[in-house]
């Protein structure tokens, strides 16, 4: 088999329910019918439920599926954890529910041709199915978060990001969550059940401070997620995200990015 030209990793924490949707066989039969070759790395972050045991009878059939399984440690861990399986040229990380489905990548690698590294989805103004507390949660982070970093960026957080191979690998190391879990060692990172963070915004400083060339384009986006939280859970993650973003405008303040 050739090597891939694209790499989709999908990070797994829990995700029953939204494997029983046929997520999987959904990607499948999209990524089947394009010219190039491609592989799925379904990158699983401990999860707790029966994920692992879907995931493997799912792909039993479907070329080019595999699964790595992860100590629990967070979705940008479990990212990792699948771009360093990846053998693909570009390598798209997208969320098991398929809010932005797997067709809009056909929008994304046109921009690397024109000498893009990093390409990211925005998933724009209209967003089907987002709850109303969720929308104004959205607005305010995007406003604090443009008052701080990343001026340029008008959706730092759809989870539909495509990166050169190379610069994948050379920025998810610098990550403060994943040096934080591979510092404390595996199955040791002191994390437990669902977490949130701001990895994305961080992600898109590094590659800016890299000189990566970034472009931001317009995906179809509708909630499809069918593992809701509360309110309660949401305002909860959003005040955490937030503090993220303020220490890594500390950490640029002292310098700890480099000069």
């Amino acid at each position: 088999m050739s090597e891939p030209m694209l790499s989709v990793v999908v990070p797994c924490y829990n995700e029953s329910a939204n494997l029983r949707r046929g997520v999987l066989r959904e990607m499948h039969a999209y990524l089947s019918e394009q010219d190039y070759a491609y592989e799925v790395v379904v990158s699983d972050d401990g999860s707790t439920d029966d994920s692992r045991a879907i995931v493997r009878e799912q792909i039993a059939d479907l070329p080019g599926f595999r699964l790595v399984e992860n100590a629990h440690g967070g979705k940008p861990s479990a990212v990792w954890g699948g771009i360093r399986a990846a053998r693909g040229e570009i390598i798209l990380f997208t969320d098991m529910d398929q809010s932005t489905p797997i067709d809009q990548v056909a929008l994304l690698l046109p921009c690397f041709s024109e000498g893009y590294d990093v390409v990211i989805g925005s998933r724009g103004l209209t967003r089907k199915d987002f709850p109303f507390y969720r929308r104004l949660g959205s607005a305010i982070f995007a406003g604090v978060r443009r008052l701080l970093l990343l001026r340029e960026v008008s959706d730092t957080q759809c989870g539909f990001k495509a990166l050169r191979a190379e610069a994948a690998r050379s920025l998810f190391p610098r990550l403060s969550e994943v040096r934080r879990v591979a510092e404390a060692g595996d199955g040791a990172a002191s994390v437990t059940g669902h977490r949130v963070t701001a990895f994305d915004v961080e992600l898109l400083y590094l590659a800016e401070r890299a000189g990566c060339r970034i472009a931001e384009v317009t995906v179809a986006w509708s909630n499809r997620d069918v593992v809701q939280g509360t309110i309660g859970r949401y305002v909860r993650e959003s005040v955490e995200m937030g503090s993220q973003i303020l220490r890594i405008k500390v950490k640029e303040w002292r310098g700890e990015y480099g000069g």
